[in-house]
This record gives structure tokens, C-alpha cells and sequence, in this order.
């Protein structure tokens, strides 16, 4: 999985780099599934559950499991990339959210665009808090804890109806791993799981309304939102990132 972890990682980053205004979402689609061919893995989101695609493209207050379409991407916005891969008989999954910006510019879209800079920074730094609470013997409740805690300092609200998920040979698998509640709550981890942890944070009410392509959640509220998703494993050791370059 470590392996696997690594290529999602490559190709999460190419497409990330390949976000700009003009492109189309369904143009990030088409190069998703050419880097799975050039990486010879298997796209773990294609036809899962009926999925028409490679990736969700999730924008602005999308939340998560947009199909791509042919929206083309408007400077300022901000754009969620959701992939899953297939290596070797196991799944990987994750997710980043990144600026659309036109020269590239991180740094001056972030003046210009403060929220939602704040928005992606908060929930980059929810997601590294639960990862740390992700340790043998600790409860799966201290990784929401940890989640909420952070998002909730910073202003913002995390999702409650869509939680993180164990992953294996399967790419939903128990437990489901919530991004709030008390630290106390759920099983306890173990040394040789491996679980999603995927923090999906927004600026106004959690609430969420099911979009038009069937697939996809927005807010209800209309509110930007941000999503981050690393699958980590439980060692002896502490947790160990599997889809980190």
C-alpha cells in the first residue's frame, strides 16, 4: 500500500499542477486516466457504485464526488481533487484542495482571497491533528476530537454526514472514522489497520444538499468548503502516512 501511496501521491500532484482557469473538469478527468495507465494502476473510483469517472472534482461549495463536466475553472476558485487508486489488490485514497490561480501565484491568490486561504490552511492542519491521534490503542473518537478542535478554533464547521472510512482490499471498509466528537468514542485503533482520514470543513453550516449529477454534496448554505484525505496506517511505531510523496 505504501507503494500505491506513493504513485497516488505523483499523480494527485500532476493534476493539481495541471489546475488553471479555462481547464475543464472533465479535462482533469481525461488525465487522470492517463496517468493510471502510465502508472499501471487501476482507477478505484471508476464505476464504484455506478461513478462515471476517475477523479471528483469538487468546486467551491462542492463538497466532495462531483463527476467532471465540462465547467470550465474560473480564477479564484478553489477546486477538490478526490482519487482513489488500485495497486496490487489494495486501495488508496486521497484528496487535496487547491487554488485556481493564473500564474500560479499561491501567495498572491492568498492576500486577494484570505477566507478561503484561511479555509484550505485550517483544514491542511485538521487533517495533520487527527493524523497524530491516529496511534494503537487510541479510540477512533480521538481523531475526530483532534479534527473538530481545530476547525472549530479557527471559525469554520466540519461535515457531519460524511465521515472517513477504513480501506484495504476494499475501498470502503469498517471503521468509519467521524471528523467530530468526543475522544472517547468508537473502537480502538490497532497496530496493521489502515483507515482514510479525510477532514471535509466549510466556512458556514455543515448542512448538506445532494447535487444534480447524483453523485455530489454541496452545502446547503451555498459555503465554500475543503477537503483533505491522506490513508494512514497504524504501526507500533505511530501513524505512518501511506500517500505522502
Amino acid at each position: 500500500m505504501r507503494e500505491g501511496g506513493r504513485i497516488l501521491a505523483e499523480i494527485l500532484k500532476k493534476l493539481s499542477e495541471a489546475v488553471k482557469p479555462g481547464i475543464t473538469t472533465k479535462n482533469l478527468d481525461k488525465l487522470a486516466r492517463e496517468l493510471v495507465l502510465f502508472y499501471k494502476v487501476k482507477p478505484a473510483f471508476l464505476d464504484y457504485g455506478g461513478y462515471p469517472a476517475a477523479v471528483c472534482t469538487s468546486v467551491n461549495n462542492e463538497v466532495v464526488h462531483c463527476v467532471p463536466s465540462e465547467r470550465e475553472l474560473k480564477e479564484g476558485e478553489t477546486i477538490s481533487l478526490d482519487m482513489g487508486v488500485v495497486y496490487k489488490g489494495f486501495n488508496l485514497d486521497a484528496a487535496v484542495t487547491v487554488p485556481v490561480t493564473g500564474g500560479g501565484d499561491y501567495e498572491k491568490w492568498s492576500k486577494s482571497n484570505s477566507q478561503l486561504y484561511k479555509l484550505i490552511e485550517v483544514t491542511k492542519e485538521a487533517l495533520n491533528a487527527g493524523i497524530k491521534q491516529a496511534k494503537a490503542g487510541n479510540h477512533i473518537g480521538k481523531i475526530g476530537h483532534a479534527v473538530q478542535t481545530v476547525v472549530e478554533k479557527n471559525g469554520f464547521n466540519v461535515i457531519r454526514d460524511l465521515v472517513g472510512h477504513g480501506i484495504g482490499r476494499e475501498l470502503h471498509e469498517e471503521p468509519q472514522v467521524p471528523n467530530y466528537g468526543p475522544a472517547e468514542a468508537g473502537p480502538k485503533l490497532e497496530a496493521g489497520m489502515v483507515i482514510a482520514i479525510e477532514p471535509m470543513v466549510v466556512v458556514g453550516n455543515w448542512r448538506l444538499v445532494k447535487g444534480k449529477d447524483g453523485f455530489s454534496y454541496n452545502t446547503a448554505d451555498g459555503s465554500a468548503a475543503a477537503h483533505f484525505e491522506h490513508t494512514v496506517a497504524i504501526t507500533e511505531d505511530g501513524p505512518q502516512i501511506l500517500t505522502a510523496p
